[in-house]
């Protein structure tokens, strides 16, 4: 860090202790792809943060006071992403941010909470990277790619997988999740064949897609966002491309799926961190009957309800770090962190450390489910 960056660094911690006292509502920073090739997934998350927010301040908000959501598009880009968090912090004074969706997105922003010392709810990245380099201001709630790949090791002995290809987005997300599942599934002796990318906005997969049913593996793991799953999906089916597909990552949308790709959605499998089918028979049926229950009533897409949750658990996560730490300004926050203690809608939300000594992130560990879709509907996949 440079002298002048340490300068501005100080002076934004000098003015913290003043400002965040003064306000009349408690600002959390919202920094999420709302255009660009994410754009779907983005707004899902921020209208379940909303929900969260308005739950929260209609109980009286968090200290005293309401909590008020500074909304930032990022664009899908990490420049942007770095962008907005320095703006959140910087001009919008925020103590606590969430953020920022996809993992290179994220990782993009985490060198402006060390520069500046403001804590970040990660809700979504799956990066390994972003709670082992060592940023003791990122705090995860999803479950990093190897945390996935572990859950799914056992359901990949019960569905009797000899051989895995993987389609990947090219970006820390797709390389990292393509990174773990590999660790792990040649550790069961699984064999790992071809690891093929595509760009975030392409269009077009058929040349991989080639490569892939030409290939001797019985699987393919998928690792994008839902509107590219959409044309892998009916791409697979145009080349008549019949394998044991399974996509990683939790940002499917299984039910956008179906809408949208289709029967070229059939036979598909999916791992997902909620299950917004089977509310009753998850971990917290209460706190998931209400925050369902206020997305129908808002009149947004049910098939958002995979991701939205996790802007619902991420803010009320944030409200629960506050009143931890017993004040609204970023130090506090951070330590509020590490005394969380909640059922969110995919199971407890605590964290442990993660990453070098003196320097660690926080990570909880979420539940992982397998589910598939079959005839057009979603049901629990039984291996």
């Amino acid at each position: 860090m440079t002298r002048r960056t340490t300068l501005a660094a100080l002076a934004f911690a000098l003015m913290c202790s003043t400002s965040f006292a003064a306000d009349d509502t408690i600002k959390i920073g919202v920094n999420q792809p709302l255009t660009g090739a994410f754009a779907a997934s983005g707004t899902y998350v921020t209208n379940g943060a909303k929900i969260a927010a308005d739950e929260i301040n209609a109980k009286g908000g968090v200290l005293g006071k309401k909590i008020e959501l500074v909304i930032e598009d990022n664009k899908s880009n990490p420049t942007e992403a770095a962008a907005v968090a320095e703006k959140l912090i910087t001009s919008d004074k925020v103590p606590v941010m969430m953020g920022a969706w996809g993992s290179s997105l994220t990782l993009a922003t985490m060198p402006k909470l060390e520069e500046y010392s403001v804590p970040m709810l990660v809700e979504t990245s799956s990066s390994g990277k972003i709670t082992t380099s060592g940023n003791p201001y990122v705090f995860r709630i999803s479950p990093p790619s190897s945390v996935e790949a572990e859950a799914f090791g056992p359901i990949a002995s019960k569905l009797g997988i000899k051989k895995v290809d993987f389609l990947v987005i090219n970006n820390d997300w797709g390389r990292g999740a393509a990174a773990d599942f590999t660790k792990m599934l040649k550790a069961k002796g699984v064999e790992v064949g071809l690891v093929e990318t595509m760009d975030a906005s392409a269009q077009d997969m058929s040349a991989q897609l080639a490569k892939l049913k030409a290939s001797d593996a019985d699987t393919i793991l998928v690792t994008s966002a839902v509107d590219q799953l959409t044309l892998v999906f009916k791409q697979m089916a145009a080349l008549g491309l019949k394998k044991r597909v399974i996509t990683t990552g939790g940002s499917q949308n299984p039910d956008q799926l179906v809408d949208q790709a289709g029967p070229a959605a059939n036979g598909t499998l999916h791992l997902v961190t909620f299950a917004p089918w089977w509310p009753e028979k998850g971990p917290n049926p209460q706190a998931a009957a209400y925050f369902l229950g206020e997305w129908k009533k808002r009149g947004f897409d049910n098939a958002g309800a995979t991701e939205s949750f996790r802007g619902y658990d991420g803010i009320r996560t944030i409200a629960a770090a506050i009143a931890a730490g017993g004040a609204a300004d970023p130090a506090s926050i951070q330590k509020g962190f590490w005394k969380v203690n909640l059922i969110g809608l995919n199971g407890p939300i605590a964290f442990h450390k993660t990453g070098p000594e003196g320097k660690e992130s926080g990570q909880s560990s979420p539940e992982v489910y397998l589910i598939e879709i079959a005839d057009g509907k979603i049901a629990p996949a039984n291996p």
